[in-house]
């Protein structure tokens, strides 16, 4: 493996530039000092140069394999369903760079796993893109947290809602409701923030359990979710999470002997901290490319800077506990 802290710049290809890179991700690993995007790939050929032209990116593949032998990319992205990134990944740590995964880590936490050994094996870091970790706006409610400014902490909780999309309805075809793409249905896809969020925040999940229907016949995957689950201080937790309802709802409360925080996952919404003696609302702003934090901390961890919030070990427990919800 190369040492690529003393590289003057780290080069990155992308596995799948598709709709999660055009603003989210894609560009921040031009805006980060020290990064460079110079590759990317996507199946069809004629889709990745249009966005090679469009982000000034100077390399363009539609061979995944191509991409992650070439000697001019250092490390590797993979912004690819999650059915293939297991598969995509163990090329990465095969070829001896250093990746990052989108979320959820693979399709179940067997995978993750495999993963996981596979880098270690070669003594790579393995970094997950759940980027709340590195917001400011949830940091903020960490040190709040950490601080004791609600008191021993005793329960969170987050309910989670939205009517049905357009593809539901019509019943076309969807990867984030196909479980054998995605893993399960848009519970794993975007439960899988909070989740993973929660564990940052108070500790990996010991214990979870959930009871899962499908309500309304549109496709093959849940689209209601209730569970509960324990974090390691005795911290209880409980969940909601219904792509059936009528309303769009994304609240999170979590409540302590001395107050309580309430936050949104998605939704940028204020930060609140009430206690009986004050009420604090605080605005902090997601940047531009919500990534951006998420892989300027990459490139600190790749320069031996500081240690990343997340990777391969925490983002496998958090398909850990999708698994207990959605599998028992």
């Amino acid at each position: 493996m190369q040492d690529l802290a003393n590289l003057s710049e780290i080069r990155w290809g992308i596995i799948g530039c598709g709709a999660v890179t055009e603003v989210k991700s894609g560009p921040a690993y031009q805006k980060v000092k020290g990064f460079q995007l110079k590759a990317v790939m996507r199946r069809s050929l004629a889709l990745a140069q249009d966005y090679a032209q469009r982000h000034q990116v100077e390399k363009v593949y539609d061979d995944a394999d191509a991409l992650i032998n070439d000697s001019d990319i250092d490390a590797v992205y993979i912004a690819t369903p999650p059915d293939s990134h297991k598969d995509y990944a163990l090329k990465v740590a095969q070829a001896g760079k250093p990746c990052c995964v989108e979320k959820p880590m693979a399709l179940d936490y067997q995978q993750c796993q495999e993963m996981i050994d596979a880098f270690e094996r070669a003594n790579l870091p393995l970094f997950v893109a759940y980027y709340r970790r590195s917001l400011p706006r949830f940091n903020q409610v960490k040190e709040w947290l950490d601080n004791g400014e609600i008191g021993v902490v005793r329960h969170v909780h987050w309910t989670l809602t939205d009517q049905p999309n357009d593809w539901d309805t019509q019943q076309k075809e969807n990867w984030r409701t196909n479980p054998a793409i995605a893993g399960g249905g848009y519970f794993v896809d975007l439960a899988s923030h909070g989740i993973n969020l929660f564990e940052y925040l108070l500790g990996d999940i010991l214990h979870a359990q959930g009871i899962t229907a499908n309500q309304q016949g549109l496709y093959e995957a849940e689209d209601s979710v209730s569970a509960c689950w324990q974090h390691p201080s005795g911290v209880t937790g409980s969940g909601y999470w219904n792509f059936a309802s009528f309303e769009r709802l994304d609240n999170v409360e979590i409540m302590g002997s001395k107050g309580k925080i309430l936050f949104s996952v998605f939704a940028e919404n204020p930060i609140k901290l009430i206690t009986p003696k004050r009420v604090l609302s605080l605005v902090i702003d997601n940047p531009e490319n919500i990534q951006f934090y998420h892989v300027e901390n990459m490139r600190k961890h790749l320069r031996h800077e500081s240690t990343h919030p997340s990777e391969a070990k925490s983002a496998a427990h958090t398909n850990w506990v999708m698994d207990k919800i959605l599998k028992g």
